[in-house]
């Protein structure tokens, strides 16, 4: 709720909810052992209508916060002199609960008050944002999630199909955060039953069962063609990336380990994913791009950490086979325009990567459309060598195409639930690559079960949603979930980064102007404070608004 702070008053504007193909459904929120999670079942899941904006002084603000906002929606005007406040969630009382409905009525309101009381006489930092939409800066292409074998499992698991329709609504449609991206394995990944390929027979050159869909690949393309269906995604852009090559195409005929591409293959290895492009369109699923691989450094440095399915590459011999066999392929082809993305791997890579790529077939950079990183270790090297990549490869589309966390030895390598400790640290880095000029970014899996797989190897992680496979009738959503849809639900595709500047670092931002040329801009509050923030637009004016300490929100207005 939003609330204009004055002498005697308090003033209560609510967003009402307009349009769209379902109400707006406010969040289930459920204790969990590290916070608060939001539950879904087959008849009852969250959802948040697209707020609109009738006048050019309006603006709308979605909110959530550690204490137990999830998208709380609220409104205000540009021009006016009161200090609107977001207040933030008030746990219910056990004598609230118990009480009849006007006494109930009539303590929240006692406790709302009391609670903005407190908040005023309580440490209140400030800080001024200024947004100018003529300076801009790269356009994004969209956010989205992993489909994994994982994901596929669960879902067919669920007892309820619209348990599974509010999984895909969730994710994808409007009412839910609004995904335009999906990733997905080109043969298998760790996060599936086990390993697999196509093409597994030994010698099969012919790659003679790339005509038909692998059993395993059936259940997932229904899903998928179920999830375009059920949410309305307009325009959905999939990605696909192989893990390895069947063992007998690999130096050391094993799924994982120190294992390359065998050069008698390297024509084949890219027939290979030309047939599974033309496969997976024949199905009804067109492929937007492919990479040159997932984390190709697994198979070469780290055989003795990663246990999951992995096909080592150097830039030397990656560069080889794109320039000579797989960019040559693709754009020979009536797949001619596919996007290809590089590297596929950790930030520490690069821009290393790509230089020994072109020092070995000069231009073979050229064949790639988009670098693609993923995020595990961006916290320990830094933004310089993003700025180093772009600099030498300017005009790709960047995108990060792997997140989750779990992966590292002092982390927990399974779901806490509720943390949203887990949630800050998603929107520290979704804020850090885009002002680093990330035009997208995948998510990993978008379901997990509640120790953070199947997982064939037990490499378990987190995700944004969680199933309970006690029951198989709910799932819970994160504070991870509601952290990456402060930034996907109201930036779509084609949105531009313009200028968003904070005059200290109490606010950590990031503004869009979007293709309906409406501002979205994201204010993340990481401090223990609550924050006044003066909001100036260069064409708009001017607002304050009183946030709470550890909340993330979105802001919207022509």
């Amino acid at each position: 709720m939003l609330a204009t702070r004055g002498p005697l008053v308090l003033g209560l504007v609510l967003l009402s909810a307009i349009g769209g193909n379902f109400e707006s459904i406010p969040c289930k929120l459920r204790e969990a052992e590290h916070g608060k999670v939001c539950v879904c079942t087959a008849d009852y899941c969250d959802y948040l209508e697209n707020p609109t904006i009738a006048e050019d002084s309006d603006f709308a603000l979605i909110s959530s916060s550690k204490q137990g906002l999830r998208f709380a929606t609220s409104s205000g005007k540009f021009g006016t002199e009161q200090v609107y406040t977001v207040e933030d969630y008030v746990e219910p009382t056990p004598e609230a609960v118990n009480e009849t409905v006007l006494s109930r009525l009539v303590d929240r309101m006692v406790a709302r008050a009391f609670t903005l009381e407190t908040r005023e006489s309580s440490i209140t930092r400030s800080v001024t944002l200024k947004l100018d939409r003529s300076k801009t800066h790269q356009k994004m292409v969209g956010f989205g999630g992993s489909y994994t074998g994982a994901v596929t499992y669960l879902v067919e698991n669920f007892k309820d199909p619209e348990l599974a329709d509010h999984l895909y609504k969730s994710f994808y449609s409007e009412d839910g955060i609004g995904f335009n991206l999906m990733r997905i394995s080109i043969g298998g990944c760790d996060f599936d039953l086990g390993a697999w390929s196509y093409a597994e027979e030994e010698g099969d050159t012919q790659l003679s069962d790339l005509d038909q869909l692998d059993e395993r690949d059936v259940e997932r393309v229904a899903q998928i063609k179920r999830l375009v269906e059920v949410s309305g995604v307009k325009n959905l852009l999939i990605k696909g990336a192989a893990w390895s090559a069947p063992p007998w195409m690999k130096t050391n005929n094993r799924w994982t380990g120190f294992g390359r591409l065998k050069r008698d293959y390297y024509q084949t290895w890219a027939d290979y994913h030309l047939r599974w492009v033309k496969l997976m369109e024949d199905n009804g699923l067109p492929i937007w791009a492919i990479s040159t691989g997932n984390e190709p450094l697994n198979g070469i440095f780290f055989m003795y950490f990663v246990k999951f399915m992995s096909m080592g590459w150097t830039p030397q011999t990656q560069a080889i086979w794109l320039n000579d066999y797989l960019g040559p392929t693709i754009r020979n082809s009536e797949f001619k325009d596919i996007i290809i993305f590089g590297n596929d791997d950790q930030r520490y890579s690069f821009p290393y990567w790509f230089q020994r790529m072109n020092k070995t077939r000069p231009n073979s950079v050229d064949y790639l459309d988009g670098l693609s990183l993923h995020w595990y270790w961006d916290e320990i090297f830094g933004s310089s060598f993003i700025e180093k990549t772009t600099e030498f490869a300017p005009d790709k589309i960047l995108i990060v195409s792997e997140s989750c966390i779990g992966d590292k030895p002092w982390q927990a390598a399974a779901p806490l639930l509720g943390s949203w400790e887990r949630a800050e640290k998603y929107a520290r880095d979704y804020l850090a690559n885009i002002k680093l000029g990330f035009h997208a970014w995948i998510d990993w899996n978008i379901v997990l079960d509640e120790i953070g797989g199947p997982n064939y190897v037990d490499n378990t992680v987190d995700a944004p949603v969680i199933a309970n496979t006690t029951t198989f009738e709910e799932f819970y959503k994160q504070p991870m979930f509601y952290a990456i849809g402060h930034f996907s639900k109201l930036v779509p595709e084609g949105s531009i980064r313009i200028d968003a500047i904070p005059s200290n670092v109490n606010l950590n931002t990031v503004a869009f102007l979007r293709p309906d040329n409406k501002i979205a801009a994201v204010l993340f509050n990481s401090g223990r404070a609550d924050l006044d923030i003066a909001v100036e637009d260069s064409l708009r004016g001017k607002f304050i608004v009183n946030v709470p300490a550890k909340s993330i929100h979105t802001l919207l207005y022509n």
